[in-house]
């Protein structure tokens, strides 16, 4: 276990993992000539330099001395520290620098290998708190147990558990995991031949042939080259990203581990996802698959590839692994009938004589889902009948998009604020937009053109939720607010796993599906 209060020191070898492209740069620099002079048969070095070559030895030798102790100044001034409910890293011998964070705020924290780090062993300890980035504090790099033992312990005391009194300096196993579900490769794979970039390259090929064939001019063909190689590039990114990827739960939360030659290992407390989002483009109804994305406090909006791979908690998946993941996220779904209700978020639509809003009396269909108003229809033709949303007990879900289907769900207690848009359109529609503000993230949630007094209604029953809902949040330590997937019996042994209604509905449908 990491001492209480003692201040250590990363691996020698992390600032030569960090900064190896500085040490090839400087031997492409002093290098290029003499190798190129080597391929072609050519003296190593020319007559008007053969004077000088003690004075470039001795020049490049200085600069590599220089970088290597720059690296051992830095990895020596460079120490962390895990005592009074913080973890501290100092950083810098000229230009010093402290990073800390409080336990019991962490949002989430990851296990990062990049490739070179595999080989050695080693691993990069990431752990954020709620500043979409900014306070993110690395470890880079520890020794794989060592990182793995130290997020135990930073996972245990900001999920609530304290150590053994008798023992306060025994190690803390590392919780015990279930495995939950995995994402073969050729479902990945298949997921990418049938995106919408596939999409749009393909209409592009049709497009770039008729075009040719009508005007016999060939260099059409010319503009899909870049389109070729950046779509080439970005299958790379995701298959690099998203391959192997298995999720599993633990006391801990809910962990992910997923990459093929950088991997990466994130443990995500359910209690801090503070939206998540459904989407299923066209081409995957075929087979029935869906993505699944979250906003996480610390991880910014995910717009590059990292920050994507980290907000995504499923790839691609089938119903019976989106309720599986739901499940996880949210174990009380606040509905006696959550497989219904998730259903029709994903695939429901209005009845086209008009939205349950202004049909009281046909009951409560379609999940109990309030899509937006029939007079709607010239605005959204094809839309107006999925645009939805309905309340749970513990969440508000909201459906939107007839090609490209979402589901967000938003959990009560994390909505930070609500604000109504109405726009020139919509004010002579009668209808509105309500926005709920999280952290930022991939997922906005927005119920799309609701009826007025349908939004206005909605605006004031959310916010009565939401504030009845942060009540009964009385600790910042998710361990006590959500009930454990399992329990860690003294001994070692775990109690049963509970995964919550949802998935106990679905358990028939996962089989089904494989």
């Amino acid at each position: 276990m990491v001492p209480d209060g003692e201040w250590l020191r990363v691996h020698p070898a992390s600032p030569f993992i960090r900064g190896w492209v500085a040490l090839a740069a400087i031997g492409f620099f002093f290098g290029r000539d003499t190798f190129e002079r080597l391929l072609q048969g050519r003296p190593l070095m020319d007559d008007m330099f053969a004077g000088r070559v003690p004075f470039l030895l001795a020049g490049g030798g200085l600069v590599l001395l220089l970088a290597v102790l720059g690296f051992i100044m830095t990895w020596y001034f460079t120490r962390y520290q895990v005592a009074e409910g913080y973890v501290r890293v100092n950083t810098g011998f000229l230009f010093k620098q402290q990073r800390q964070a409080r336990l019991d705020r962490v949002q989430a924290i990851d296990i990062v290998q990049p490739l070179l780090a595999r080989i050695f062993g080693l691993a990069e300890l990431k752990f954020e708190v709620a500043d979409a980035g900014e306070s993110a504090v690395r470890l880079a790099y520890l020794r794989i147990d060592d990182a793995r033992q130290l997020r135990a312990t930073i996972l245990a005391r900001a999920a609530g558990l304290e150590p053994d009194p008798e023992r306060p300096d025994a190690a803390l196993p590392e919780a015990p995991e279930f495995a939950v579900l995995s994402v073969p490769p050729s479902r990945l794979v298949g997921s990418l031949l049938l995106s919408e970039q596939s999409f749009f390259v393909a209409l592009g090929a049709v497009a770039s042939v008729v075009l040719s064939a009508l005007t016999e001019n060939r260099s059409f063909y010319f503009y899909l080259i870049p389109a070729a190689l950046g779509l080439a590039a970005a299958y790379w990114a995701s298959f690099n990203k998203g391959y192997n990827f298995t999720a599993a739960i633990s006391p801990d939360g809910i962990r992910l581990r997923y990459g093929l030659l950088d991997t990466q290992a994130q443990t995500l407390p359910p209690g801090r996802i503070q939206a998540l989002k459904v989407s299923q483009p066209p081409l995957w109804r075929i087979f029935g698959w869906y993505r699944m994305q979250v906003n996480v406090a610390g991880y910014g909006p995910g717009s590059d590839g990292e920050g994507a791979s980290r907000t995504t908690l499923l790839p691609v998946g089938v119903l019976a692994d989106v309720m599986r993941m739901l499940s996880l996220v949210l174990p009380d779904p606040g509905t006696p009938d959550p497989a219904r209700v998730f259903a029709a978020g994903l695939t429901g639509l209005a009845p086209a004589g008009g939205s349950y809003a202004e049909e009281p009396g046909a009951g409560v269909p379609d999940g109990g889902f309030v899509t937006s108003p029939r007079r709607v229809r010239l605005l959204a033709p094809l839309g107006w009948r999925r645009n939805g949303f309905a309340a749970t007990g513990t969440a508000l879900l909201i459906r939107s998009g007839r090609l490209w289907r979402e589901l967000v769900v938003v959990p009560h207690q994390r909505t930070q604020s609500m604000a109504l848009h109405q726009g020139p359109l919509a004010r002579r529609f009668r209808v509105a937009d309500l926005v709920l503000h999280t952290t930022a993230g991939p997922v906005s949630p927005r119920v799309i053109q609701a009826g007025l007094d349908e939004a206005r209604a909605l605006f004031d029953a959310q916010a009565a939720r939401a504030r009845e809902a942060r009540k009964r949040q009385t600790s910042e330590q998710w361990l006590a607010q959500v009930a454990p997937a399992s329990v860690v019996e003294p001994g070692g042994e775990t109690g049963p796993v509970e995964t919550g209604p949802v998935d106990r509905q679905n358990q028939q449908e996962g089989q089904q599906h494989g």
